[in-house]
């Protein structure tokens, strides 16, 4: 799949005058107020044209995938700054602590509420970035683990990355998926049976 214009200046294509960066700003502001990111009102907010703002960010869907990512990424962040411990207990206190924040983020709560389906596609599918990112940053933390914490990888960071990403969702969105309720503490209980 081809870069949308979005990636290719995250990446850090020179801008236009009004950019997709723009657009991923506006719609992260939309997000955040809580309001539905519209495409029509964003492209108008911008001062282009729907043609143009879809070539930019590819669909709606994988634009809601970048807002989330971006928020996500945010959250790694400083769950890794302030993770303590060593090997496995560094990567669940990460762990635990995005779901912590995923718990705790009111905007995301609204869009599930909102709009679940397209929440579900976003946060789960390939349909945007947000599940190929989170894996790939998992990957990431279990390498940098294995390296510089002493855990011993039970499987490939790869495999166990996705797994740990799965897990997480099919635990915090088991409302969406099966019409259960959340369990934070199953999700963190299989990553420590799966790490130790």
């Amino acid at each position: 799949m081809s870069q949308t214009a979005l990636e290719r200046q995250l990446a850090g294509e020179r801008p236009d005058a009004v950019t997709p960066v723009d657009a991923l700003k506006a719609a992260r502001h939309h997000f955040i107020s809580k309001e539905r990111v519209d495409m029509s009102e964003l492209a108008a907010e911008l001062g282009v044209g729907r043609a143009t703002l879809y070539r930019w960010v590819g669909s709606r869907e994988q634009l809601l995938g970048e807002v989330l990512w971006s928020i996500t990424e945010a959250g790694l962040a400083e769950a890794r700054a302030k993770a303590r411990g060593k090997g496995a207990e560094w990567v669940l206190h990460i762990y635990r602590a995005m779901g912590d924040k995923i718990l705790a983020n009111e905007p995301l709560h609204h869009f599930i509420g909102a709009e679940p389906e397209v929440a579900l596609r976003v946060m789960t599918s390939k349909a945007s970035p947000q599940q190929q990112r989170m894996t790939e940053a998992w990957r990431d933390i279990l390498l940098e683990a294995e390296r510089t914490k002493g855990l011993k990888l039970r499987l490939d960071a790869d495999t166990l990355a996705y797994v740990l990403v799965r897990i997480g969702e099919s635990f915090l969105w088991s409302d969406l998926i099966t019409g259960e309720q959340l369990d934070l503490a199953k999700a963190n209980e299989v990553a420590r049976a799966l790490l130790t």
